[in-house]
């Protein structure tokens, strides 16, 4: 199906102004649709003037829908529907007319302009479903002179309202609860679900007589401080704007909706949602974040300091081969508290990898004497969780600090490049990395990492997978058993050097 911009672009003349109003339009006329009980398309004359195109459509919340298939996109020549045309050309809302029977249904079909600055844009088309219409109730004649009222607003170009920021998808809709004001902000009518929230508030009467502004404002706390005078003047609909009001155990959203049919404030619609609930459970994940975030702080805050008691001990030791093997502990302790520290800044158990990869390599390049050695990451790791981002933490230290310790000779100069290849498992291997893929299945997520550098490269005879120093041992029991990956050291190239290449599946970046 094409997208409004695009059926705009291939069909009208209309300006980017005039597609702003459209949109603005059509983010709001869910609401046309749920009062008047009907389906909604949004015709446009085409460039030629010879044709409609159909826009958008809308189908009600509150009632049957008219049309069975989607409208958007078609198109209809000028004159097959003669109350499209009067109001194009008149610029008035058209009601004349008997009944469409549609599929066996009787369909009553009016006709809105659309207006901006004086100018016709289009016509939108209200098709309400006669076949279960009924002797209407107090609400839904309220629905439906709302409806009347917006229809006259959209006509005469003063909705929707310019410059009025909604987020329709949690902004409360009419079947959430409605209330309507008259001019002076009086209630003439509340619905069940609004009167339910307003007893939830702490309001013990009904609501038909009150003025909506004083009553939400005597509602708010005293804590607050003094009446928001705000508060009073969008809860009396004087202006368009949404705001929460909480008392006690509730809160509940509100949006007012002014209704100027022919240029007069006649009254208001408030449409408010019971959001209770939602904000609990959000306190309380906002809770759980922040004691998570605490616990990093505290564990990273741990281990700098078991790192401290280290070092400490690691000046005092007159072994030089005791005093390398703490300080490679300090190190590997420090790989993790980075991880933490990440963590404690984040909002949930996910980091962006290359921050924490940067500073492993600042941290192990600190043992390379006079800055002979060189470290730099090419590439993206991504966002990881923490259960990869620890141990892959752990991991780049054990092998940078490998190469460092082992790949270079006293006085020797060199460069460490970590590369980083974040991508699906393609259906053909063809022009990728070699072994890429290795033990996952097509599609599948892999994070394909490479550090090479350029010193003497590996000894003769040198197996990987069994030799047995610590640092490599680490290194097989984190990637091959914690992380469910793979790892392997080959040399890096004829002139000499090794690359360690080392294969783990991941989650898709969300």
């Amino acid at each position: 199906m094409p997208s409004l911009n695009e059926l705009v672009r291939h069909h009208t003349n209309l300006d980017s102004a005039d597609v702003e109003w459209i949109h603005l339009l059509v983010s709001e006329w869910q609401l046309l649709s749920d009062l008047s009980f009907a389906d909604l398309v949004l015709w446009v004359p085409t460039r030629d003037g010879s044709r409609y195109v159909s826009l958008a459509q809308m189908r009600p919340n509150t009632g049957p829908t008219s049309y069975q298939d989607d409208m958007v996109g078609h198109l209809v020549p000028r004159g097959r529907r003669p109350m499209l045309d009067v109001a194009l050309d008149e610029g008035r809302i058209v009601r004349e007319g008997d009944p469409e029977w549609r599929e066996d249904v009787p369909v009553r079909v009016e006709s809105i302009p659309v207006r901006r600055e004086g100018r016709v844009l289009g016509v939108i088309a209200r098709n309400t479903n006669l076949l279960t219409v009924r002797t209407p109730s107090r609400l839904e004649l309220t629905y439906l002179q709302s409806a009347s009222d917006l229809a006259q607003m959209i006509a005469a170009g003063t909705f929707p309202f310019p410059g009025e920021q909604v987020d329709m998808d949690a902004s409360p809709r009419a079947g959430d609860g409605l209330i309507r004001l008259d001019a002076d902000g009086v209630v003439t009518y509340a619905s069940p679900n609004a009167l339910s929230a307003y007893h939830r508030l702490g309001l013990a009467t009904d609501m038909v007589g009150l003025h909506l502004g004083k009553t939400t404002a005597e509602l708010a706390p005293p804590s607050r401080g003094p009446v928001d005078e705000a508060l009073v003047k969008l809860a009396s609909g004087w202006a368009p704007r949404q705001t929460e009001v909480e008392s006690g155990d509730g809160v509940v959203q509100l949006r007012a909706i002014p209704l100027k049919p022919k240029g007069v404030h006649i009254g208001s619609l408030v449409l408010l949602r019971d959001v209770t609930e939602l904000r609990r459970r959000e306190r309380e994940l906002m809770t759980k974040d922040a004691t998570i975030r605490e616990i990093h702080h505290r564990v990273k805050n741990n281990l700098q300091t078991v790192a401290a008691l280290l070092r400490l001990q690691s000046r005092r030791m007159e072994n030089d081969a005791a005093r390398c093997a703490l300080d490679e502990a300090v190190r590997r302790v420090g790989s993790i508290a980075i991880v933490h520290e990440t963590l404690s800044q984040n909002l949930d158990e996910h980091v962006a990898f290359d921050e924490i990869a940067d500073r492993v390599l600042a941290m192990v390049m600190e043992l390379s004497q006079d800055g002979l050695v060189t470290a730099r990451r090419s590439g993206s790791f991504g966002i990881l969780s923490a259960d990869v981002a620890t141990p892959l933490a752990m991991v780049l230290t054990e092998v940078l600090q490998n190469a460092l310790e082992h790949a270079y000779g006293p006085k020797a100069g060199g460069a460490v490049v970590v590369s980083a290849v974040r991508a699906r498992v393609p259906d053909s291997a063809a022009g990728w990395p070699s072994g890429w893929g290795n033990g996952a299945s097509r599609g599948d997520e892999q994070l394909l990492i490479t550090i090479t550098d350029d010193g003497r490269g590996l000894p003769e005879g040198f197996d990987p997978q069994k030799a047995g120093n610590l640092g490599l041992q680490i290194v097989r029991t984190l990637v091959v058993g914690e992380l469910g990956g793979s790892f392997d050291m080959v040399a890096a190239g004829p002139a000499g050097g090794t690359r360690v290449v080392l294969e783990i599946p991941v989650e898709s970046n969300r």
